[in-house]
């Protein structure tokens, strides 16, 4: 299936029961790089704008880039106030934005999807001098009984989970999507905690998980046998490291 369409039906579960990310990213970047309001941003594959709204409530102009129309259309929604927010309908390997148009260049979640040769090429076009890149994901934490159960239940989807997880693109990818540049690596704590339809919104957000059909229903009753076996008082939490890789091209 072509990369964009995977998210088609799956905006509203994004938007519900995705994680945010945290305020103190802004604070890392200040320090790390003197980011103030003054930096334009680009932020590529941005979705329904759960990092863009980071920056925009900062101050910040925010083009976000996003080719899945049903994701964008919905950010456009949920980002009216924003007037410093622009949604731009284009792609991380063909941004359609201007030469040297902004300071800073965020990716979160989706860049697992970009063609990394191809991306590279674009970001050194639109980013100005001394323009930086800023990688961030949310990282789930696996070392509880439920992350245990959650991630099996996941690992024995008949899908593609294995080929599109997001650990394919950790540690040597992104030195080599930087030219094997020195990278700052930052780290922060996030937490959700879900009650049994926030934790089904979080699954069905995931592309490699069925919408409908037996491999649904199956999964949807193997994913309340493990939440009835650990939650606490109607409520599991999911704890994330968010890290974030600030960097720089030749």
């Amino acid at each position: 299936m072509e990369t964009v369409k995977r998210f088609n039906n799956r905006a509203e579960y994004y938007v519900k029961y995705r994680p945010e990310y945290p305020e103190g990213i802004i604070g890392i970047l200040e320090k790390e790089i003197h980011f103030d309001e003054s930096k334009d941003i680009a932020d590529i594959g941005s979705g329904t704008g759960i990092l863009s709204k980071l920056f925009a409530r900062n101050g910040n102009i925010v083009f976000g880039v996003e080719p899945n129309e049903e994701m964008r259309t919905k950010a456009e929604k949920l980002m009216f106030s924003y007037f410093n927010f622009i949604s731009v309908n284009g792609t991380a390997e063909n941004t359609t934005l201007a030469d040297s148009s902004v300071d800073i260049i965020t990716a979160a979640q989706a860049y697992h999807w970009f063609n990394a040769p191809k991306t590279k090429q674009e970001f050194k076009r639109i980013l100005r001098n001394n323009g930086y890149v800023v990688i961030i994901f949310n990282v789930r934490k696996n070392n509880t009984p439920f992350m245990k159960a959650y991630n099996k239940l996941q690992e024995n989807l008949k899908t593609d989970f294995k080929k599109v997880r997001l650990e394919n693109v950790k540690g040597n990818h992104i030195v080599n999507f930087f030219d094997n540049l020195k990278i700052k690596k930052k780290q922060l704590d996030n937490l959700q905690e879900l009650d049994f339809l926030s934790l089904k919104g979080r699954l069905l957000s995931c592309s490699y998980v069925p919408l409908e059909g037996s491999e649904n229903n199956r999964v949807l009753k193997e994913l309340k046998k493990i939440f009835d076996t650990y939650s606490v008082k109607g409520k599991i939490k999911i704890e994330y490291k968010t890290d974030i890789y600030i960097g720089k091209f030749k």
